[in-house]
């Protein structure tokens, strides 16, 4: 298991060489970095050839990058104003194209293998609009990606638009043979459920998010925090399938704490995933 973490644990802080440090000193081998100006600044080139060194320095592998998710992320506020490949507005919906773009051109610094895509958000609502006009901003950006040696993987999210089925449809109908999924497991917990939604799922998988919540709320604990069943969720996942921590800063851990403190969580918990999954190897 390559120990891989997602930069959304320190979405509210600038992603800086010296973070980027501290998390390599707790034995993560890869991450994802969340592309939020305020946290990873995509646009400069000059802040990207400085996260490429640091990451080559402290050998570290740039998994994935999460795409942008919101407008004008504000790290002082819980949400922002979506920004949706998916928004039948055809001039915000360009605008979240070309933002998307820009987090591929990363690439061309830092070669990775993934992005991690929202198709909309949780106020989205069952829309064919929404399908037909995610079908045309996905038709242009998954050729961009194929040109830079990425590949886009759908992520399920909470709401009725990017669930696991409909997400499987949609690759399926439109024939967007490159496409891929990535599996959250919280977000399929206050979903579906884990088992119905992987199922669904499995055909496309390439990357995944893992963390814990009490099935009411995206809460992005750490494993064996909320109440998802791991002793039968980790057992019933692709043997090879990249498990990506994508955890939350929790309030007690609230920024100027010591990074150490939820980086020490993390490596605990990676530490107990793994155990888990070699039991259930040994016991097979």
């Amino acid at each position: 298991m390559v120990r891989t973490l997602s930069t959304y644990l320190f979405i509210k802080r600038k992603l800086t060489p010296a973070l980027l440090t501290d998390i390599a000193r707790h034995g993560i081998s890869a991450v994802e970095i969340f592309c939020a100006i305020s946290h990873f600044n995509y646009h400069s080139s000059d802040v990207v050839r400085e996260i490429a060194g640091t990451l080559r320095d402290q050998n570290l592998t740039l998994h994935a990058l999460h795409s942008p998710a919101e407008r004008d992320f504000n790290p002082m506020h819980e949400s922002s104003a979506p920004l949706s490949i998916c928004d039948p507005a055809r001039v915000r919906r360009l605008e979240a194209v070309d933002e998307v773009k820009r987090a591929l051109d990363v690439a061309e610094y830092i070669p990775f293998r993934y992005l991690v895509q929202h198709v909309g958000s949780s106020r989205d609502t069952l829309d064919e609009r929404r399908f037909d006009a995610a079908f045309s901003s996905l038709e242009h950006l998954h050729i961009f990606a194929k040109a830079r040696g990425v590949t886009l993987a759908l992520e399920n999210t909470p709401g009725e638009l990017a669930t696991p089925a409909h997400l499987r449809k949609f690759i399926i109908d439109t024939r967007l043979t490159d496409l891929r999924l990535c599996f959250d497991i919280g977000h399929a917990h206050i979903g579906d459920g884990v088992q119905a939604s992987l199922e669904a799922m499995r055909e496309f998988l390439v990357t995944s998010h893992i963390h814990d919540n009490h099935g009411m709320k995206d809460e992005h604990l750490l494993p064996y925090e909320g109440t998802i069943e791991w002793k039968t969720a980790l057992p019933a996942l692709p043997p090879n399938l990249p498990l990506v921590f994508e955890l939350k800063e929790q309030p007690a851990y609230a920024d100027p704490a010591p990074t150490s403190i939820p980086l020490s969580a993390a490596r605990a918990a990676f530490d107990r995933v793994e155990e888990a999954l070699s039991s259930s190897e040994s016991e097979s």
